[in-house]
């Protein structure tokens, strides 16, 4: 578990290196509300050279940005999630993020799905981010 003290934007750079040399494609991201899952998300793609404008996909499920796949999992169930055809979009070349996915652990689990998990945790003006194999 690598565990990353976050004071300002420019600290997520070591957020985004866990994920890069962790090499896992299937990230999910636990943490509050504000906690800073979708700001994560945006710097990752602006790490990757897209200039895509990032939003969360609370109400959409799904958001691209070149080869990055955002999910929100925050209005659905995992049921809905597998019902829509989502899981299968996890074999599609790239990162995919998950926000409010911790459910889906054991699906990843079962299907054969390798993935990160990064626990975000607010202390006073900071923010601890866990990256856990």
């Amino acid at each position: 578990m690598n565990k990353i003290e976050v004071n300002n934007i420019q600290d997520l750079s070591k957020v985004i290196n866990c994920v890069k040399e962790k090499n896992k494609h299937i990230v999910i991201l636990s943490g509050t509300l504000g906690s800073g899952k979708t700001t994560f998300v945006k710097e990752f793609v602006k790490s990757m050279n897209i200039q895509d404008e990032v939003n969360s996909p609370t109400f959409s499920i799904q958001n691209i940005y070149g080869n990055i796949y955002h999910y929100d999992l925050y209005n659905k169930t995992i049921e809905d999630f597998i019902r829509l055809g989502m899981l299968e979009e996890f074999e599609k070349e790239g990162y995919h993020f998950i926000e409010w996915g911790e459910d889906i652990e054991k699906f990843l689990i079962q299907f054969g799905f390798e993935y990160l998990k990064i626990e975000i945790k607010l202390e006073d003006n900071k923010r601890i981010f866990n990256c856990i194999n």
